[in-house]
């Protein structure tokens, strides 16, 4: 009986490999790089290499992480199963897989897989999770993240997850059936502001700075984003505020932005799953502009656990691990 897996969130800008436990999860070790998909794409198509050598090129990646780790526990890796969810599976990563089509149910059925075995210099079967799709949105990841939030067991009525990040996603739930997406550029959006606009010369990166950000939260409430916008520079042209309480101003404009209809979402709790990094500009956000609805907000161990107890979840109900 295995008792171990390995289990990979590779992202557009990183990769993170875990030596986990099967019987709960729990992490033993890991390694973290900036070798995300995307990078790694670059280098395959810059490579010369065909079509043919391209998932030993990804998995190659993965071996060499995992000599990395093997160092870490001073234990032998070879033979453990490896999951892996995130962007591996899209059109950038090693294999290419179709989106698994909404509604799915939380107890790993329902998600699109694909076994390869080892062999090749590769010594572990790897399974790959595909994302999961609507008729106008998609993810890659999150909908592992999901199954990991739900994995105990607890019954999930009429409740929103929410994913901040890059590409925020927000997820319906519905008696243990997600149902609805909706993905918010929040963050990227942010970013090109930030670093490529004319706001990037009034605006500078500090502390978080809670009164600057709830002043954008309640400007946003009147819905003319792309007006309010400019009101980040003319609060540096006006000397209104500092550049440092102007880069919180404007987090708050875009976090309120993608909030904005909170208040009439029909769900019983929101559930906010996220990094320390994001969670309190989003707490103080949703307790301006949810409508009542219960918070729960997932403790940094409990998101970063969410991926690996997800990814379990779909080894047990294929029968891999028991």
């Amino acid at each position: 009986m295995m008792r171990h897996f390995l289990s990979c969130d590779w992202g557009t800008s990183s990769l993170r490999l875990r030596l986990a436990e099967v019987r709960d999860g729990r992490i033993i070790a890991e390694v973290r790089s900036a070798e995300g998909v995307a990078p790694v794409y670059e280098k395959w198509r810059r490579s010369g290499l065909g079509d043919d050598q391209k998932a030993g090129f990804y998995l190659d990646v993965i071996r060499q992480k995992s000599m990395e780790l093997e160092k870490h526990t001073a234990q032998p890796l070879k033979g453990l199963t490896l999951v892996l969810s995130g962007m591996a599976s899209s059109s950038i990563g090693f294999i290419d897989l179709p989106y698994a089509s909404m509604p799915f149910r939380l107890d790993g059925a329902g998600m699109i897989t694909a076994l390869i075995a080892a062999g090749n210099g590769f010594e572990h079967d790897a399974l790959i999770i595909s994302g999961a799709k609507t008729d106008d949105d998609v993810m890659r990841g999150e909908e592992t993240q999901l199954i990991g939030c739900v994995a105990q067991g607890r019954h999930v009525k009429d409740e929103l997850f929410i994913f901040p990040g890059t590409h925020s996603k927000h997820i319906m739930v519905k008696d243990n059936y997600a149902v609805g997406l909706k993905t918010f550029m929040t963050g990227e959006v942010f970013s090109i502001l930030a670093q490529h606009s004319i706001l990037k010369n009034t605006i500078q990166s500090a502390d978080f700075d809670a009164n600057a950000f709830k002043r954008g939260v309640c400007d946003s409430a009147s819905g003319d984003l792309l007006h309010l916008i400019f009101r980040a520079r003319t609060n540096g042209l006006f000397d209104q505020c500092t550049e440092a309480e102007n880069y919180h101003y404007l987090s708050g404009l875009l976090i309120g932005s993608e909030l904005s209809g909170l208040a009439s979402a029909n769900v019983d709790k929101i559930n906010l799953v996220c990094g320390n990094e994001l969670r309190q500009p989003y707490q103080i956000a949703l307790d301006m502009l949810s409508g009542g609805q219960k918070l729960e907000v997932f403790s940094a161990d409990q998101a970063d656990d969410a991926t690996i107890k997800g990814q379990l979840a779909i080894l047990k109900h294929l029968k891999i691990v028991s």
